[in-house]
């Protein structure tokens, strides 16, 4: 314990300062991700740029292209998310949670794994340890951070597996405010799902009742 102890402030005399402001940030993104607030995507790309330089210092060479991904769909999200136009007859209706059918999650979890036996073989032969273990974390975030930007409410459990391993991914490098980052997401992780589920049921109730409702032609 007392080695473990000493071994984490060692390891935080130099990248301490830049990791806690990435937490910090990442927290918030996920905190607005649960409210469907907008500004949810300015705080994931701005610490998905400090992400970005930590990773690339601990060789985690897949996390750290996964931070070039989040950029982009950092912007991707935040340009789905955008309240609806109003006042014309072309407006962009607002983007509400919905489900995916099974057949699509069998196909997301197909790539994911073939993804990840491709990526992983090719890191086999570099400096880097557990390369499939980060290549899993990796394209599992790809579809799951796709599906948060579409509001698909499964997302939040994806996430639930894929934050669970980075856990060990980040004790393995000793990125320890990372790995607790995540632990408090495998908390937020439950809330977030119930908080999209109750607004996917009751706009589902909503559209039964208007179903049920509707003139017979």
């Amino acid at each position: 314990m007392n080695e473990l102890l000493t071994t984490a402030l060692a390891g935080l005399q130099w990248r301490s300062l830049p990791e806690i402001c990435a937490v910090a940030l990442a927290i918030a993104y996920l905190l607005l991700a649960v409210k469907q607030h907008i500004a949810c995507w300015y705080a994931a790309f701005l610490s998905t740029l400090i992400f970005l330089y930590i990773f690339r210092q601990v060789n985690l060479y897949m996390e750290s292209g996964l931070q070039v991904f989040y950029l982009g769909m950092a912007v991707y999200g935040w340009y789905q998310w955008r309240p609806a136009r109003k006042g014309n007859s072309g407006a962009r209706a607002s983007l509400r949670v919905s489900t995916w059918p099974v057949r699509y999650h069998l196909m997301a979890l197909a790539l994911i794994g073939l993804a990840t036996l491709i990526s992983g073989a090719l890191l086999a032969g570099s400096e880097q340890r557990l390369g499939y273990v980060d290549s899993f974390t990796t394209w599992g975030a790809v579809i799951t951070t796709f599906m948060v930007a579409r509001k698909i409410l499964e997302n939040w459990i994806y996430w639930l597996v894929i934050d669970s391993v980075s856990i060990y991914l980040y004790l393995d490098r000793e990125l320890y405010f990372t790995a607790l980052l995540f632990a408090v997401y495998l908390v937020i992780i439950v809330f977030g799902f119930i908080a999209w589920r109750r607004e996917w049921l009751a706009r589902k109730r909503e559209q039964d009742y208007d179903a049920g409702h509707s003139p017979v032609t």
